[in-house]
Order: C-alpha cells, then sequence, then structure tokens
C-alpha cells in the first residue's frame, strides 16, 4: 500500500474526528452543586447615597462643604473616571457660571474606586477666595461618580 495514501488517510480521520459532533456521557456533565459560580456581587439602590450640601459666603471668601452618606448596610463602591472626585461652581443668577472650583487643577487620568462603608460619610470641603459683588447665587456641588452620580444646589445671597 502506497504510504502516503495511509497518512492522508490517517490525516483526514483525525481531522474528521476533531471537527465532528460528540455527544456527552452523564459523566462529562458537570451536576450543578459542582459547578464553580462566580461571586455575587451585592447590589445596591440607587438611593443608597444621601447628601448634605452647605455654603458659607461672605463678601471674598467661600466655603463649601459636601457629605455624602451611604444609607444602607452594606458597603458602596464608587467609580471615578479620574482623579477629581468631586467639583464647586457657583452660578449667577442669569445662570452665568462666576466660579468653578476645578477650572485650572490638574487631575490624574485614572480610573479609580474608593469604599463607603455602610452608614459612612465622605466630606468634601474646599475654601475659595472670589471676590463676588452683591447678588443672588446658586452654589452647585457635583460628586463626579459615574455610577452613583450626586449633585446638590444652594441658593445663597451676598448683601
Amino acid at each position: 500500500m502506497n504510504p502516503r495514501l495511509v497518512i492522508s488517510a490517517l490525516l483526514f480521520g483525525a481531522v474528521a474526528l476533531a471537527c465532528g459532533s460528540r455527544s456527552h456521557s452523564e459523566s462529562s456533565v458537570v451536576p450543578p452543586e459542582k459547578m464553580v459560580r462566580p461571586p455575587e456581587h451585592k447590589t445596591v439602590a440607587a438611593g443608597a447615597l444621601k447628601s448634605a450640601f452647605n455654603v458659607s459666603a461672605e463678601q471674598h471668601k467661600l466655603h463649601f462643604a459636601l457629605h455624602v452618606t451611604n444609607a444602607t448596610k452594606k458597603s458602596v463602591e464608587l467609580a471615578f473616571p479620574s482623579g477629581q472626585e468631586y467639583d464647586f461652581a457657583v452660578v449667577d443668577s442669569t445662570g452665568k457660571e462666576v466660579y468653578r472650583w476645578g477650572n485650572g487643577r490638574m487631575f490624574t487620568q485614572s480610573l479609580q474606586n474608593k469604599v463607603i462603608d455602610g452608614g459612612e460619610t465622605m466630606r468634601f470641603e474646599e475654601r475659595a477666595e472670589k471676590p463676588l459683588p452683591n447678588g443672588i447665587y446658586v452654589a452647585v456641588a457635583t460628586l463626579r461618580s459615574s455610577n452613583f452620580p450626586v449633585q446638590e444646589r444652594v441658593e445663597f445671597a451676598l448683601r
């Protein structure tokens, strides 16, 4: 018999065996109790975070305080798309932005996560020296989390 013909037949048989359909026997099926499952993730409702925003303002000084509390018993993981976790802004009565804390600042461009345990509060406070004329303003605090964004507004007046 021709050795080339035998080798070709063996190769064809091996390819056919490898590509052909196979039926699973009872012994090759893994029972559900022995299956490896991915770890369960705790899901937390969107209302899990409670926030409070306070502003104290004088003619040339502003003080912002944003407090974010995890109102659940489970830990909440906040995802931030950059190193900037929060921002504070002030808009005048016409809606024009007159101050933004994050303007001119540099932040890392890496993703970061922070965990707030159940009942824990994160505090973000900043001071600014920004001369503002008398008038009515709205301060806006933003938690820049991509999965639990928070925005609070407080109106204040300078006289």
